[in-house]
């Protein structure tokens, strides 16, 4: 792709100094595709986590290995998803904590002001200096044949790019997904931003509406806001987060309100229309004016499979409006094509996609029998305070019949939070009556996706809730929190039996 095409991927505007260093690593202009091998014992198309993760690891076990990428290799972690996005959510933290600085007894002069273009010129950089790891550069030099321009399946063993024609023994689909189009009247005459160019902003909306109440729209919602941006938030479902605890999302709902946003949860958009440079939304809501007028919309909700130009058929490979249809091993119809990540998955994550790459690799170039079942795959919205969760929750426990307890600890009872003034959260850890077996966590802290992992290792290792008590956690620290859990827990089984049991043995000791 020439360089003066790049404008139209909408992540590499404006075309600054560092869009370009990002450009050579994951896009470079003058790059020129290898010859191809007369076979590849793996072809994987796509170059997002997934993509990357199968590549690498299939290489550095000596596989002969392609790597085709259509756009910019990293995929939407690193150029439209995690990477720019808590970049940008890390920038409205400091805004906020400036703000919120008085309760420390810390005084500031003046107004606090926020220069935009300077936020969204860090976060360019830090996206450019992050991109080297995925760069075509390191995987070349990894071992991995990579390709630059649209692969698509000739038949049923070989992927045709431009002229080229390669052929493989194995094969793994990671085109990922992208964001949905609403079918909202009017929504694409007006025009309106999803993840995929929001952050190539240069100037902040005066005014934002953000379509979708879950992770993706509170994050986004949350940040504008503490970067000076009045943002309506506007939901379908009667709640934020509705596939969340019901709690975490009120609280998460609480923290936007306070932040500026105003919500508005049972709305219906009937129509949208563009007007001296303003976006006009008519809307259905309970507690709404009928219409709202704002610079510009964002669409946080829904994703779309990218199946589209793979030519699936030839290759034998089932698909519908989920993505590519796959096993419990990954494999799709076609028995030597498999898939991972955000193509097959409703774990639309970058470490679950990380983690189905490493049962790709196991299972299409060693004879693996790797499920994806047997993942323990836990989660975190980067909101402020934080959502993470791993394992089931109450709802589904029931459904399966599963007789389980609750364990519920206040973030206002842990030392280190209440001196961090961040007591607004809790842990709810549920587990199998009588055993102590970990079912499912919910934790709502401002550090909650760097504490969920105790508990998901514990899931893993089939440790139980009981056992972490044992754990000798450092003080103070929030992650005590998991700790003080498991002690309640642990009181909870001294009834009255056991007691009188422990009483006796004292008495006996006293002689």
């Amino acid at each position: 792709m020439a360089a003066e095409t790049l404008a139209e991927i909408p992540s590499l505007t404006p075309l600054d100094q560092h869009n370009r260093r990002l450009q050579e690593n994951v896009h470079p202009p003058e790059w020129v595709n290898p010859a191809p091998k007369p076979q590849y014992d793996l072809i994987v198309i796509g170059a997002g986590t997934a993509g990357l993760v199968c590549a690498a690891g299939a290489a550095g076990l000596g596989a002969r290995v392609a790597l085709i990428e259509k756009s910019l290799m990293g995929g939407d972690c690193l150029n439209v998803g995690c990477v720019p996005s808590k970049a940008l959510i890390r920038a409205a933290r400091a805004a906020a904590e400036i703000r919120e600085a008085g309760a420390f007894g810390v005084r500031l002069q003046g107004l606090v002001e926020v220069d935009f273009p300077a936020v969204m010129q860090r976060l360019r950089k830090l996206r450019a200096d992050l991109s080297g790891h995925d760069s075509a550069q390191r995987f070349r030099g990894l071992g991995v044949d990579v390709f630059i321009g649209e692969g698509r399946f000739m038949d049923r063993r070989s992927i045709g790019i431009g002229p080229q024609v390669l052929r493989f023994s194995k094969a793994a689909i990671a085109t990922g997904a992208r964001a949905v189009d609403l079918p909202i009247p009017g929504l694409a005459e007006a025009g309106y931003l999803t993840n995929e160019n929001i952050f190539c902003l240069t100037r902040r909306p005066a005014r934002l509406a953000v379509i979708g109440g879950g992770p993706i729209g509170c994050e986004l919602a949350q940040a504008f806001a503490r970067l000076g941006t009045q943002v309506f938030l506007l939901e379908q479902q009667r709640q934020l987060l509705p596939r969340e605890d019901r709690d975490a999302a009120a609280i998460v709902k609480k923290a936007l309100v306070n932040d500026g946003v105003e919500i508005n949860c049972c709305c219906n958009i009937k129509s949208i229309r563009a007007r001296d440079n303003r976006k006009l939304l008519a809307l259905d809501c309970p507690d709404a004016a009928s219409e709202l007028t704002v610079d510009e919309i964002l669409i946080g909700v829904g994703r779309a499979p990218n199946v589209e130009g793979l030519n699936l058929e030839a290759a034998g490979v089932k698909y519908d409006k989920r993505g590519v249809q796959v096993d419990d091993f990954l494999r799709t119809t076609n028995g030597r094509i498999f898939a991972a990540g955000d193509i097959c998955s409703p774990y639309k994550f970058t470490h679950a996609a990380d983690a189905m790459a490493r049962i790709v690799i196991h299972n299409a170039l060693f004879l693996g029998r790797k499920r994806i079942r047997a993942l323990m795959v836990p989660w975190c919205t980067y909101t402020d305070p934080e959502v993470a969760h791993v394992g089931r929750y109450p709802t589904e426990a029931e459904k399966r019949g599963i007789i389980f307890d609750t364990v519920m600890v206040p973030l206002e009872e842990v030392d280190r939070a209440v001196l961090d003034s961040e007591t607004t959260g809790f842990l709810k850890v549920h587990v199998r009556k009588g055993s102590g077996q970990i079912l499912g966590a919910t934790l709502v802290a401002r550090h909650a996706g760097e504490m969920i992992s105790e508990l998901t290792l514990a899931m893993q290792a089939g440790v139980s809730l009981g056992r972490i008590a044992s754990v000798i956690h450092p003080y103070p620290t929030q992650a005590e929190i998991i700790k003080r859990a498991a002690d309640q827990f642990n009181r909870r089984r001294l009834t009255p039996r056991v007691r009188k049991l422990l009483g006796l043995i004292l008495s006996m000791n006293r002689w």
